[in-house]
């Protein structure tokens, strides 16, 4: 991968469990017929007996796979977001989080890019509903390079993992030797003014508003979660308390994600403005991604527009 280099987060993940497979024998794979949307199918072609087509059955997909986990085995389960957190929720919650099973969900096809599939398929709530789940680590990337990082790390660790995917190219970001820890943010600029924190595909589109408002004179601190849960309170607080004012970018409902999560932090110890970017107790409509990214305002403009008006009403 390439700095500036646009790959597909699906890709990524696909590609990372071909080469964890290699080295890895307990890995295994399950699908729910979709395969070629979420690049599962790469591994069923270079590991075709540790795929297990399961078909159009979510809930059973994901019973069996904690029945796997039982036996020594590290099953990926993978199908689309809103399938995966809602259809088989029941599943997710009594046979994986409660009894800690050693299963990673993929939820792929995450938020807005759906291939123009709209409302039934775009995955705005999942955050919300994985955050409520005790024992789910929650683990969103915001770069190709960082869901292969992802994609290694929830295999090491123990317990139930949700990765949320998505589907359209996003610009590779961070250099080779990026590392990530679980529970802690990456600090991508340093600035006095004004809070920016992000998670997922959002943050190439932070990262493009901070450099805006720093162009024009406004300091930015511009956080990077990839990791939703555990939540690295330390870092929201300090910029709650040192700065004053946050702005939040996802792309996933204002309730219950990013935004929801660092209002709980602010809220609880170091109270302050917060201004959530996100979408705003709907349901998305089908068309192109990039025009309807601009009209729910999560485009580096709109971020920029809020901001310097937030600072202005401060002042």
């Amino acid at each position: 991968m390439r700095l500036g280099e646009e790959i597909a987060p699906r890709t990524a993940f696909g590609q990372a469990l071909v080469e964890l497979g290699e080295t890895d024998e307990r890995l295994l794979v399950l699908d729910a017929d979709v395969g070629t949307s979420t690049q599962t199918h790469l591994f069923a072609k270079r590991f075709p007996e540790r795929f297990i087509q399961v078909g159009i059955a979510e809930q059973n997909m994901v019973g069996i796979a904690a029945g796997l986990s039982t036996l020594g085995f590290v099953p990926w389960v993978s199908t689309f977001a809103v399938f995966l957190t809602k259809r088989s929720g029941d599943q997710v919650r009594n046979s994986v989080a409660q009894p800690r099973a050693n299963v990673k969900l993929n939820g792929s096809y995450a938020g807005l890019p759906t291939g123009r599939a709209g409302a039934s398929h775009a995955a705005i709530e999942d955050i919300a509903v994985m955050r409520c789940m005790p024992n789910v680590t929650i683990l969103v990337p915001g770069d190709p390079r960082e869901t292969a990082i992802c994609v290694r790390l929830a295999t090491e660790v123990e317990g139930p993992v949700y990765l949320r995917t998505v589907r359209c190219p996003v610009p590779v970001i961070f250099p080779e030797d990026h590392r990530i820890e679980i529970g802690k943010a990456v600090r991508l600029r340093e600035g006095k003014d004004l809070a920016i924190i992000s998670t997922g595909m959002m943050t190439p589109r932070a990262q493009n508003a901070a450099q805006k408002l720093e162009s024009e004179g406004i300091s930015v601190r511009h956080l990077h979660l990839p990791t939703l849960k555990p939540l690295d309170v330390e870092a929201i607080r300090d910029a709650a308390e040192s700065i004053g004012l946050i702005v939040t970018v996802e792309n996933h409902s204002i309730i219950g994600g990013l935004g929801g999560a660092v209002c709980e932090t602010v809220a609880d110890s170091a109270p302050c403005r917060v201004l959530r970017l996100g979408y705003r107790d709907i349901f998305l409509e089908g068309g192109d991604d990039e025009a309807l990214f601009k009209e729910y305002g999560l485009c580096a403009e709109n971020i920029v527009r809020v901001a310097m008006n937030a600072l202005k009403e401060r002042r």
